[in-house]
């Protein structure tokens, strides 16, 4: 294969799903760092977050072909078959098996924290969650520990992912942090074409995720 050949590339990742996945990391960030500190700041990031992860939903259902859940999750024995062989295993046209339950976990433990925090109440009673105004102290404390006990998850599946990318650049030579920030891979070994969405299912993304932020900030 002539260098040319080897070194084009081709669009994976479109940008909606790029922008979510950074400003997923950078707002995980902020709200890790101004937890029980700065509550204010920590409310608006858990907003954003919420924000996010709701486009993310929708996106997995209307978005570009890569980012579509339906393109991506695999069964047990297709990740299974991919366990076993993944370092001989060519590589995949946006996720691989194993990358899908990556995402799927992630997006989970999000949604678990998300859904804990809008319940959470601190000790005193004098920071709450926007909907634990519908729940009792008592049950909004029990989702203060959980809410805390699930980021601990949600660290743990960070640092796996972190692992297996660092995996993928030391054993297969892959980088695959490059195409997520610039939306285009390598064409060798790969086998796909992006299909992009209209950009009037970007548009309706956007408002569905603003209108609940919206709608549930309102709640409090």
């Amino acid at each position: 294969m002539s260098s040319d050949a080897s070194s084009a590339r081709v669009r994976v990742w479109d940008l909606p799903t790029r922008l979510v996945h950074w400003a997923l990391a950078v707002l995980v960030l902020v709200a890790w760092l101004t937890g029980g500190e700065r509550m204010d700041i920590h409310r608006y990031a858990g907003y954003g977050i919420l924000g996010l992860v709701v486009f993310r939903l929708y996106w997995g259902v209307a978005g570009g072909s890569t980012a579509r859940f339906s393109e991506f999750v695999k069964g047990p024995g297709t990740v299974l078959a991919y366990v076993r062989g993944w370092r001989a295993a060519p590589s995949s046209f946006g996720h691989n098996p194993l990358g899908a339950l990556s995402v799927l976990l992630l997006v989970i433990l999000l949604i678990s924290q998300i859904g804990l925090g809008l319940f959470a109440v601190d000790v005193d009673g004098l920071e709450s969650g926007p909907l634990a105004r519908f729940i009792t102290f008592e049950t909004g404390r029990k989702a203060a520990d959980l809410h805390e006990l699930n980021f601990r998850l949600l660290q743990a599946a960070i640092v796996l992912h972190l692992v297996a990318i660092a995996a993928y650049a030391l054993f297969k030579r892959r980088n695959l942090v490059g195409p997520m920030v610039t939306g285009r891979d390598a064409t060798a070994g790969l086998e796909g074409e992006l299909r992009p969405a209209p950009l009037w299912r970007l548009a309706l993304g956007v408002v569905i995720a603003v209108l609940v932020v919206v709608l549930i900030a309102r709640a409090g």
